[in-house]
């Protein structure tokens, strides 16, 4: 069997730490954005590290090659989509993404089967960063919730607790305070997301401008 070098391995525990990231979100025990938050740190780590490693040492596999943005895009969607579960993400965004990563997937594949190899550009970079950045800003301002809750009330509220806050809240309380807060935190989520969107939209047209011959040959 033939050894996996270390950025594959560093690709690997990308792949691995996704379930454990979903399990933090989902299950609503306290500070688990913040868990969450630790573990979706270390996945993007692997992901700064993995390609460094393997240009520097010649370790370029063709297992990298598919394996390393399928892991990116594993775990970036997979967080939105459990943000959109606690109305964290609109689902537009969401879907704007989605669309993006199966249209360049889709032409990335359609070159390698012609023997061409396309390089990231520069937007495409600037979207990943712009993706992770967007989703660690989340991940801190639900942690801060978690602190903020604490120090008001003496308690950590899970996400289907302020959802319960909407229903009747008094104008003089503490948690009518605390609400306004979330809700504060929740808008700069959303618009962060949408520029995330946007950017995304901007490195897509930029992706299938820059290989236009490809496309029109499919």
């Amino acid at each position: 069997m033939k050894k996996i070098n270390l950025p594959n391995k560093l690709t690997l525990l990308r792949i691995i730490l996704v379930p454990f990231v979903i399990i933090a979100i989902l299950i609503q025990f306290p500070f688990h954005f913040l868990v969450a938050g630790i573990l979706f740190g270390i996945a993007s780590v692997t992901d700064a590290l993995d390609g460094r490693i393997a240009r520097r040492d010649n370790l370029i596999t063709d297992f990298g090659k598919f394996a390393d943005p399928l892991a990116d895009k594993i775990l970036v969607i997979s967080v939105l989509v459990c943000f959109v579960k606690f109305g964290l993400c609109g689902a537009v965004p969401l879907i704007i993404i989605i669309f993006r990563e199966f249209t360049v997937t889709s032409v990335r594949l359609v070159a390698s089967s012609k023997g061409k190899v396309i390089a990231a550009n520069m937007w495409g970079k600037v979207k990943t960063v712009s993706q992770i950045a967007a989703i660690v800003a989340i991940f801190v301002m639900q942690t801060a919730m978690d602190v903020i809750s604490l120090c008001l009330i003496g308690k950590v509220l899970s996400m289907s607790e302020y959802n319960i806050m909407k229903i009747s809240l008094n104008s003089n309380s503490l948690y009518y305070d605390l609400f306004n807060i979330f809700n504060i935190f929740n808008v700069i989520g959303q618009v962060l997301l949408w520029i995330v969107a946007v950017i995304t939209v901007i490195s897509g047209v930029k992706y299938l401008v820059d290989n236009k011959e490809i496309i029109s040959d499919m």
